[in-house]
C-alpha cells in the first residue's frame, strides 16, 4: 500500500492547543507506541531509503516496511501483524514482505549487503493521540506525537503533528494542513521518525545538505508532465533543506543548498511559463531573499577572502576585517523558514507536483499556471526557450568590457539561469553536445560567480582605505588588481559561449 502523509513539528508553547485540537469533542483515542527499528551495521536500508520496524502497538506487534515514495508525501508501506509476548519483540522476518513494492525494496537494499545482519539501531517511545477526521475532499486521520527517539544513552524529544489521508484525494491533507498551520504555528518536516533516529544511532546532529538532482524528462512528455517532474525535482532539494534549516540544527551548507533550490525552481517556472505571473513563483522568491538577508555575509566570498589572507599574510599585514562584517539586522534562517508565508510557499510546492485533482478547486487549491501551457511537444517548447536564453547573454559577449558591475551582475544572474535550464532539459538531448555546451557554460559562471565576490570585497574595504587603514588599502589594491585580470578572461569566456554549437539545433 502507499502511505500519503505530511508531518509538523509542534513549538513547545503549542503543545497544549494541539492537543486539545485533535482530542476535539470526542476526545480522540489514545495509545503508547513503542518501536524497534533495525538495519545492518552499514545501513544498507537507510542508504536506499527503506526503515524497517517492530512496534508494540497496545497489546499486539507489528512489523512495518517502510520506503520512499514518489514525492515527498507519499511512501511506500506494508504491515504485517506478529505474535509475540508483550515485553519482548518477536523476531524480524524481512520475508514476510516478499512480494510487495515495498519488500523488492528490502531485498534489493540486503542484496548488497548479502552476509550482513540486521540488528536494532534504535527505538522509538511515543504517545499518541488521534482523530479521525472527514472532510469535503476526503477522511483524514490527525495524530499528535509525544516521546522519544532512544539511541543508547542518547535522546531526541518527539512532538510532532501527522496528517494521514485514509480515503480521498492527497490535496484534502494539503487543505487541512495549511488550517493547522496558520492555527497553531506549526512547521514542515519531511523527515521521517526513521531518519531522525538513524542520526541519532550514529551520533550526527545533522544530515548532509542536499544538492540538486536532474529530473527524468523523456521526449514523449507532454509539456505540463515535464514541468511537473522538473518541478518535483527542485522540491526535492527545497523540502529537505527547508526541513533541516527549520529544525534549528544546520549548517551555512543547508541555507546556501535552499537557496540554490529555490533559484533552480524560479529558473524552471520561467522556463516553462514564460513571462506568466506564478504565485509559487513569488513564494519562492521572497523565501529566497529572507534567506539571502539571514546567512552570514562575511560566508559569501569565503574562498576568496582565504586567499587574500594569505597573501596579506606574506605582506606582514594582519587581515583586520572580513570583506563584509555581519549584517546585524539579519533574521534567523530557521525563523525564515517556519514562518507562516514560507510554509504556505512549501505546500504549495508539494501540491504542484501533485497530478491534477478531482475534487473542487475551493477544497484543494489550483496549480498555478501550468493548464496554460502551449500544446508543442516539451522538446521543441524547452529548445525555443534555451535559444531565447542563449540569444540574451550571447548579445554582451561583443560589449562585456563597457559593462558596468550592476550589468555583468545581470549577467551573471542570466548565465546561471541558463545553465539551470540547460541541466534540466539535458535528458532530451544527444548527451555530448549538452557536455559540449556546458563546459564554457560552468567556466563562464565561475569565472562571473568571482567576479562578483571581488565586487562585494572592494566594496566592503574601500571605506576603511579611504580611512587611511594600511590594511584595508592593500586588500583593495590586491582585489583590484585580481578583477581587472579575471576580467580580462572573462570576455573570451563569453566570446565562447556565444560561438559554442547549440545542441537544441537539429
Amino acid at each position: 500500500m502507499t502511505e500519503t502523509e505530511l508531518k509538523f513539528q509542534v513549538p513547545s508553547a503549542r503543545r497544549r492547543g494541539v492537543a486539545e485540537a485533535v482530542a476535539g469533542r470526542s476526545g480522540g483515542t489514545r495509545q503508547r507506541l513503542q518501536a524497534v527499528y533495525l538495519d545492518t551495521e552499514d545501513r544498507a536500508l537507510a542508504r536506499c531509503g527503506v526503515a524497517l520496524r517492530l512496534r508494540r502497538e497496545g497489546r499486539r506487534w507489528v512489523q512495518t516496511l517502510k520506503a520512499a515514495g514518489s514525492d515527498r508525501m507519499q511512501r511506500l508501506e506494508h504491515n504485517v501483524p506478529r505474535t509475540g509476548t508483550t515485553a519482548a519483540p518477536p523476531p524480524v522476518d524481512p520475508a514476510l514482505h516478499d512480494g510487495t513494492p515495498a519488500g523488492e525494496r528490502l531485498a534489493a537494499a540486503l542484496r548488497e549487503a548479502p552476509d550482513a545482519v540486521l540488528r536494532p539501531l534504535y527505538r522509538t517511545d511515543v504517545h499518541r493521540l488521534a482523530r479521525t477526521l472527514r472532510t469535503r475532499g476526503g477522511t483524514l486521520e490527525i495524530a499528535f506525537d509525544e516521546g522519544h527517539l532512544l539511541a543508547g544513552e542518547r535522546r531526541l524529544p518527539v512532538c510532532e503533528l501527522e496528517i494521514e489521508l485514509l480515503r480521498g484525494a492527497p490535496q484534502a491533507v494539503l487543505a487541512q494542513a495549511r488550517r493547522w498551520v496558520a492555527r497553531h504555528g506549526l512547521w514542515l518536516d519531511v523527515r521521517s521518525k526513521a531518519e531522525r533516529g538513524d542520526l541519532l544511532a550514529r551520533g550526527e546532529e545533522v544530515t548532509p545538505a542536499a544538492g540538486a538532482t536532474p529530473p527524468r524528462l523523456a521526449t514523449a512528455m507532454p509539456a505540463r508532465e515535464g514541468r511537473r517532474g522538473v518541478i518535483a525535482a527542485c522540491a526535492e532539494q527545497v523540502l529537505a533543506n527547508a526541513s533541516q534549516v527549520a529544525s534549528g540544527g544546520f549548517r551555512d551548507e543547508h541555507v546556501h543548498q535552499l537557496r540554490v533550490g529555490l533559484r533552480r525552481l524560479r529558473t524552471a517556472l520561467r522556463l516553462f511559463d514564460g513571462t506568466t505571473p506564478d504565485p509559487l513563483a513569488d513564494g519562492a522568491a521572497a523565501l529566497f531573499r529572507l534567506l539571502g538577508a539571514a546567512r552570514d555575509q562575511a560566508a559569501i566570498a569565503a574562498p576568496l577572502q582565504a586567499e587574500l589572507a594569505r597573501a596579506m599574510a606574506a605582506a606582514g599585514l594582519p587581515l583586520a576585517a572580513p570583506m563584509l562584517p555581519a549584517d546585524a539586522s539579519a533574521v534567523d534562517p530557521a525563523a525564515c523558514v517556519r514562518a507562516a508565508p514560507a510554509q504556505d510557499f512549501l505546500l504549495a510546492l508539494i501540491e504542484a507536483v501533485l497530478p491534477a485533482p478531482d475534487v473542487p478547486a475551493d477544497v484543494v487549491g489550483t496549480e498555478g499556471s501550468a493548464a496554460e501551457l502551449p500544446t508543442t511537444s516539451l522538446r521543441d517548447l524547452l529548445a525555443q526557450r534555451l535559444q531565447r536564453w542563449h540569444k540574451q547573454v550571447a548579445a554582451d559577449a561583443g560589449r562585456f568590457a563597457t559593462l558596468e558591475d550592476e550589468a555583468r551582475h545581470r549577467l551573471r544572474k542570466r548565465v546561471k539561469r541558463l545553465r539551470y535550464a540547460v541541466e534540466f532539459a539535458a535528458t532530451l538531448f544527444d548527451a555530448r553536445r549538452v557536455r559540449r555546451y556546458l563546459k564554457p557554460l560552468r567556466a563562464l559562471q565561475d569565472r562571473l560567480g568571482v567576479l562578483n565576490d571581488l565586487a562585494v570585497g572592494l566594496q566592503g574595504y574601500r571605506g576603511a582605505a579611504a580611512g587611511g587603514d594600511a590594511a584595508a588599502a592593500f586588500a583593495t589594491g590586491w582585489l583590484a588588481a585580481r578583477r581587472e585580470r579575471l576580467l580580462a578572461e572573462a570576455g573570451p569566456a563569453l566570446q565562447d559561449l556565444a560561438k559554442a554549437k547549440r545542441f537544441w539545433r537539429r
